[in-house]
């Protein structure tokens, strides 16, 4: 499968297992309902209901979407962290840690520049 055309520092993040300078994308004040999406393959990754202020820096999520992304267990840095990546490119997304509100208390931590948002639309009828 051919990559979509990444940036620099997606490419840094996705294909490379870079992380983003904290504080530094827009997806953090994002809060329309919509759907964030892989930057590199265009997978459906999150929902925005799942979406959470962690105040980490980083836009945070509670859950994924079902069979959206897969994790592994990374030893970098001197610790032991599970790594998420993206279920269709295997781009590397950002990490998982268990001190995230109900009902998962999970926190998916993700590098925004992995991510596009996609808002929701509404049908006229």
């Amino acid at each position: 499968m051919a990559d979509r055309t990444l940036t620099p520092e997606q490419h840094h993040v996705l294909r490379e297992h870079g992380t983003e300078r904290a504080g530094t994308s827009p997806l953090n004040q994002e809060k329309r309902a919509g759907t964030f999406r892989c930057a590199g393959c265009g997978q459906p990754l999150f929902s925005s209901d799942t979406k959470f202020e962690s105040g980490t820096g980083w836009p945070s999520f509670f859950a994924p979407l079902d069979n959206a992304v897969e994790t592994t267990t990374d030893t970098t840095h001197g610790m032991t962290r599970t790594e998420v990546h993206c279920a269709k490119c295997q781009g590397h997304l950002g990490h998982r840690f268990p001190d995230g509100p109900r009902p998962t208390g999970q926190r998916y931590c993700m590098n925004g520049v992995a991510l596009e948002f996609e808002p929701e639309t509404k049908e006229k009828v």
